[in-house]
Parts: C-alpha cells; structure tokens; sequence
C-alpha cells in the first residue's frame, strides 16, 4: 500500500462502527420526511421543513469529516 494510505485492516472496529454510523445516521434523517414535513416552529421567517434540511446539510458536512478523520489516522 503507499505510504499516504492508511491500512484498513489497522482500523479498529468500535472506529469501524463509529465511522458507518456517522455515514448512515444523514440517510436515515433525510429519509425521515414526515417526521420533519412541517411549517412550524419558523426560523428567521423560513418553514421548519427548509431550515431543518439545511441543518443537516451542514452536521451531514460534519460527519463526513470526521468518518474522514478517523479512517484517515487509521483509527489510532
């Protein structure tokens, strides 16, 4: 493997359950719809439904990163 690529194999597994929960817990918000399919509480004059999604546009850049993070050092 080159030097700049962390081993897979080297990852623990809580780290491994870590990074696929960061990875799947959007998917499962996202897919939530009626959950979230609402007009109040409004934020800044926006419908729930808007400000919530753009919510977790951003917490959804988060995690991202830090499943990146934890593979990218290996899971030391």
């Amino acid at each position: 493997m080159p030097d700049h690529m962390p081993d897979p194999r080297s990852t623990s597994p809580a780290v491994r359950v870590v990074v696929a929960v960061l990875l799947i817990a959007p998917f499962a918000v996202y897919l939530a719809v009626p959950s979230y399919a609402r007009v109040k509480p409004r934020l800044a004059g926006f419908p729930f439904f808007y400000w919530w999604q753009l919510v977790w546009v951003i917490l959804t850049a988060l995690f991202i990163g830090i499943a990146y993070l934890l593979t990218r050092r290996g899971g030391r």
